[in-house]
């Protein structure tokens, strides 16, 4: 079978000063882990028909025609510290296809070997991280949350060092783009107005089409990162590395590193083993949005006005409108977990009053919005006259339909971290049951697995996992 990628690369058009272009680094001995045939018919790919050929392909050994690999420039503030020069370090746009849907999307290999970007870095992934993304991201494409999605993933044969020696990876990787906060800081540092003129036009037309501005641009990316923020915060998801150059203009969530899925509920939850201060905790999540987006206003300036200072009024209204937009998506994120039709103020209020009884209580998060469907949610507190009230009060307002409304929009299961690094250890092991187990139950997220009712349950104390780690 030939294969065939129906490539039509537009980022490859911009200016050499957007990217370098370079070819995948060949790897060893490819072996295919898993690969995504629901979404390569949805992209309309042609894969080989075989796991080698496919291997091949997804490993960077053998390019499809007509890709045009290279290696996006971006810069970022990383935990808050700037830093001018960042760009795909480990990764390379092979190109982009229009799917059957007419959306555009980008096929880029994670893990293909260094670039001028690696900053002294060895441009690979190990296993773990691409496991782990790969049964993330595809989890939140279930779950309804905008984001990066995974093709395939390769084991490579090689061994790459981190703090000890580990199996190599590629990860394919799905975007509606990889345009970045980042990418915009790059050119706005260097002065380079022409440049961020000419990606903002391109952005505009593959993300705002209905937009022709600057300012345009700025408050669609607001209100999409808005409601993507809310909808984190109505999974208790943690993203862990919310920097700049991980912050979309399309509005996905990209880059699943030291994510988690909190279960116990504290609002000050950190899992990311190189956040030392909780700049990303959970709670803090809707706040650094807000910071992020004043850094891509920032990089907009000279295009918003030519008055300077006009133009920092004007975009700080933008980004102001970001709160209340928040404040909405929040509002209609958590009435859905309470089964309310019309969300209101009084739905906001329930929904803070419950979660601060969740987190006196400790209860887990996912299975106390999902108990509520089932009235078991009372037996996860201890002391659980505090919830009565609160449900008496939950159940006169949602009304009688709630709990189906409920099930609706709880999920049964989702990626728990423990179940999670179960999966990475067994395929370091070379058993690839438990991912595939685990894939197959986040594909029905709202569905409870009647084969594997451990993946529902919160981790016991010895499996707990209290850090996850970059893998870079």
């Amino acid at each position: 079978m030939t294969v065939a990628f129906p490539f039509d690369n537009t980022y490859a058009r911009l200016p050499e000063g957007f990217f370098t272009r370079l070819g995948p680094t060949p790897v060893r001995a490819p072996r295919l882990l898993a690969v995504n045939r629901r979404l390569a018919d949805e992209l309309g790919l042609t894969l080989p028909d075989n796991d080698a050929g496919i291997a091949e392909v997804f490993s960077g050994n053998a390019l499809p025609g007509g890709a045009e690999p290279l290696a996006q420039v971006y810069a970022g503030h990383q935990f808050g510290g700037w830093s001018p020069r960042l760009g795909d370090g480990r990764a390379l746009l092979l190109g982009e296809v229009t799917d059957r849907h007419g959306h555009r999307r980008d096929i880029q290999l994670k893990g293909a070997g260094p670039t001028p970007y690696s900053r002294m870095g060895d441009g690979r992934a190990w296993l773990g991280p691409v496991i782990r993304e790969y049964l993330v991201s595809e989890a939140m494409h279930a779950l309804g949350v905008p984001t990066t999605r995974a093709l395939a993933a390769v084991a490579t044969g090689e061994t790459v060092l981190r703090d000890a020696p580990l199996p190599g990876a590629v990860l394919t990787r799905v975007a509606a783009s990889h345009i970045r906060v980042g990418t915009f800081q790059y050119f706005a540092a260097r002065g380079d107005t022409a440049a961020l003129r000419t990606l903002t036009d391109y952005t505009l037309a593959r993300h705002c089409p209905e937009g022709e501005t600057a300012l345009d641009l700025l408050r669609s990316v607001i209100a999409a990162q808005a409601r993507l923020i809310a909808q984190w915060m109505g999974l208790g998801f943690i993203h862990g590395v919310m920097n700049t150059d991980n912050m979309t203009l399309s509005g996905e969530t990209i880059d699943y590193g030291p994510c988690a899925f909190m279960e116990a509920y504290a609002p000050g939850t950190v899992y990311s083993s190189i956040d030392h201060y909780g700049r990303y905790a959970y709670a803090n999540q809707p706040q650094i949005g807000i910071w992020n987006l004043a850094q891509l206003a920032s990089a907009l300036l000279p295009l918003i006005d030519a008055d300077e200072a006009r133009a920092v009024e004007i975009a700080t209204e933008a980004v102001d409108g970001y709160r209340p937009a928040y404040e909405a998506a929040w509002t209609q994120v958590f009435g859905a977990k309470l089964g309310v039709a019309a969300p209101d103020e009084t739905t906001a209020a329930l929904a803070t009053e419950l979660l601060e009884l969740m987190a006196a209580a400790g209860t887990d998060f996912t299975l106390t919005f999902r108990g509520l469907a089932q009235g078991e949610a009372r037996a996860l507190f201890a002391d659980p006259a505090g919830f009565d009230a609160w449900a008496a009060r939950w159940q006169a307002h949602a009304g009688p339909e709630a709990a189906a409304r409920c099930a609706a929009a709880n999920p049964a299961v989702i990626p728990r971290n423990h179940r999670v690094e179960e999966a990475i250890q067994a395929a370091v092991a070379g058993d690839m049951t438990p991912f595939e187990r685990l894939g197959r139950a986040l594909a029905t997220p709202f569905t409870e697995p009647a084969d594997a009712p451990e993946l529902m349950r919160p981790a016991a104390a010895h499996e707990a996992v209290h850090a996850t780690f970059c893998g870079t």
